[in-house]
């Protein structure tokens, strides 16, 4: 079960954290995966993965830029001739209480969380529609419904993404396309790691699984959302938070 055999996904912000546990996953579950990032680290992720057995190449793309975009979807299509699945990972964060927050700060999480998705499921859509067949998953998170303090901006893209979910599904359902997006919640990542062993103590403590999360727990939660097997599955938003918000 949930195999992703001879299936051509795309994964937005995949060099690191979330988005390379997501590549590993279905790598291992015998995908061929698109690497997108804005930072050249994704060409190391990607060669590590792929030393590991792993069907996966790098693109550098910015998921804001129409151009950029298409232009990779382009190649993709020219090498492979289908895009099957789209995982819309990619994301900035810019906290700042909001009476500190500053324009930019506002723009740049919006333009990169939300706005982004208009650009690349825009992109890729018409094809799966034109297969048959299609996955889009984006990622929320558990701050769309507990808010925090210091992320409206995140906090507000995070909303968007589980409404823009529950919307495109209605539109595309008759097409064999999915749509779901995925609330993590207290996941290990670069800024956890950052974290002092209090906070992380505390924040672990709030989760009735007893630990912080993995970038693998979150990939086998995307790997569900893209299989086969979940077909009847859209326009939900599966809450992957080791029980911290239950619903």
């Amino acid at each position: 079960m949930f195999r992703l055999d001879n299936r051509i996904a795309i994964v937005t912000g995949g060099a690191q954290g979330i988005g390379e546990g997501i590549c590993k996953v279905f790598c291992e579950a015998g995908a061929t995966v698109a690497l997108w990032d804005v930072r050249d680290s994704g060409e190391e992720t990607a060669k590590t993965i792929k030393e590991s057995g792993g069907k996966i190449f790098f693109q550098k793309v910015d998921v804001t830029d129409r151009g950029s975009v298409q232009n990779a979807v382009d190649h993709i299509l020219a090498l492979h001739g289908k895009i099957d699945i789209l995982i819309n990972n990619a994301g900035v964060i810019r906290d700042r209480s909001f009476l500190k927050m500053n324009e930019e700060e506002w723009n740049t999480v919006i333009n990169v969380n939300l706005n982004s998705l208009f650009v690349t499921t825009k992109a890729v859509l018409p094809h799966m529609k034109e297969a048959g067949y299609g996955r889009i998953i984006s990622a929320s998170s558990v701050n769309a419904m507990t808010g925090a303090f210091g992320q409206t901006n995140y906090a507000a893209t995070k909303a968007g993404i589980q409404g823009f979910t529950r919307s495109l599904c209605k539109e595309v359902g008759k097409y064999g396309v999915t749509v779901n997006c995925i609330a993590p919640g207290f996941i290990k990542s670069e800024m956890s790691d950052s974290m002092p062993d209090a906070v992380i103590e505390a924040g672990v403590k709030l989760i009735p699984a007893g630990r912080i999360g993995t970038p693998a727990d979150m990939g086998y939660a995307y790997l569900y959302l893209a299989s086969e097997e979940a077909g009847f599955v859209s326009g939900i938003t599966l809450h992957a938070n080791g029980g911290a918000y239950a619903i």
